[in-house]
């Protein structure tokens, strides 16, 4: 920053107070992005990356919606991270078989590239238009929802999860090394002051041993580096400085550090009692939350790399064995559609179900509460459920 431009800042924050100092600085930094244009070598990369696109066969949202017109309005802009559309879609591009496409480089991506961004959260998210707000949070009465499976037949386990970005740092692919560390020290700490049922413990990725690493491998907690679609969306630098996981003594609450997001808080048990799962998740993002503060936007919710997971972030899923149901995965999956499910292989994302025991979990995450989202996961499974009981 220019000298001159420090003093009437120093002038401007005395005259205004701290808040305004620091919109002004807000403004200041938009006004810089503004003027800011895409390199000559990163524009013809991009312009390589859309004629590849244009030639694939895929089903993805960004095949889909980056248009000619569209691409050609949003190829020469840049944040104030300089991340540009080439940040954006490369791991859609990369990967043709992926069913969205793009990631955020930070959060200012989705308003730089709004045209491409706005359409694909309205197309996945069921109609959240670009005039939509999303509603403030809200965990409902906890105490309404029970065990989707009392007689343990059909759900063998069930997990709910939700992501959150640490406020005042960028996504992944923007992160510095030194950054990397003093998020994961800050997340390391906090969690160490997690008590009663979320009290654990916090493994650092980097000089993990071969034993803690099996450990955790075994118990099917640890995330590893080599995801393709991350890897292309460039989220994998420095691995793996600053990725860790924590989990409680009874191995039913885990949070990941700088995997996909920054954080990712996870409750989950074997048998099919939501209630329990959702009301561990909601005390320790509650109680985490009086810690660490959390990147939330007025219209999207929690900010989050990915645009699937914006709004609540929630992901209610359970792993559920319906073999009549399976054997018309048709029928499987115009059931799931009806509730806004999605129908996921055994181990999740671009897997195959494994004794036809299928992953589904609620596909909306924005436009609705938090409880709205689970409560719309807990709907469709006890339908399945039914469905299958019926099935002859």
């Amino acid at each position: 920053m220019r000298g001159r431009t420090k003093a009437v800042l120093a002038v401007f924050g005395a005259v205004v107070g701290t808040s305004g100092y620091l919109y002004y600085a807000k403004r200041q930094k938009v006004l810089h992005r503004d003027t800011k244009m895409t390199d000559a070598a990163t524009l013809e990369k991009l312009e390589a990356a859309f004629a590849t696109l244009q030639g694939q066969e895929s089903k993805s949202l960004l095949k889909k919606y980056l248009t000619k017109e569209i691409f050609d309005k949003l190829k020469t802009k840049v944040t104030s991270f300089n991340s540009s559309l080439l940040d954006v879609i490369q791991s859609g591009v990369a990967n043709p078989d992926s069913g969205v496409g793009i990631y955020a480089p930070d959060a200012e991506s989705y308003s730089v590239f709004a045209d491409l961004f706005d359409p694909i959260i309205e197309d996945y998210h069921g109609g959240f238009k670009p005039t939509d707000k999303h509603p403030a949070k809200d965990w409902g009465d906890v105490s309404t929802l029970g065990n989707l499976d009392p007689t343990g037949e059909y759900v063998i386990s069930t997990r709910v999860r939700c992501g959150r970005s640490m406020e005042g740092y960028p996504f992944n692919p923007c992160l510095t090394e030194a950054q990397y560390k003093e998020m994961e020290e800050k997340v390391s700490s906090t969690l160490s002051g997690l008590s009663g049922e979320l009290a654990g413990k916090f493994y650092p990725l980097t000089g993990m041993s071969k034993e803690t690493q099996q450990q955790l491998i075994d118990d099917h907690f640890l995330f590893k580096e080599g995801d393709r679609f991350l890897q292309a969306a460039n989220a994998c630098r420095f691995w793996p400085t600053g990725r860790g996981i924590y989990h409680n003594d009874n191995k039913t609450f885990l949070v990941w550090c700088n995997e996909e997001d920054h954080l990712r808080l996870i409750s989950m048990q074997m048998g099919g009692d939501l209630g329990e799962v959702y009301r561990r998740l909601v005390t320790a993002v509650n109680d985490i939350e009086k810690r660490i503060p959390f990147s939330h936007h007025d219209r999207l919710g929690f900010l989050t790399f990915c645009p699937t997971n914006l709004g609540t972030t929630v992901r209610a899923s359970v792993h559920i064995k319906v073999p009549k149901l399976a054997a018309n995965k048709a029928k499987l999956e115009e059931v799931a559609s009806k509730f806004n499910l999605q129908v996921r292989g055994t181990r999740g994302e671009h897997t195959e179900a494994e004794g036809g025991i299928y992953d589904i979990s609620n596909k909306r995450r924005m436009g609705l509460t938090e409880y709205e989202a689970v409560k719309e996961m807990s709907d469709g499974i006890t339908e399945l459920i039914k469905i299958e009981q019926e099935l002859k």
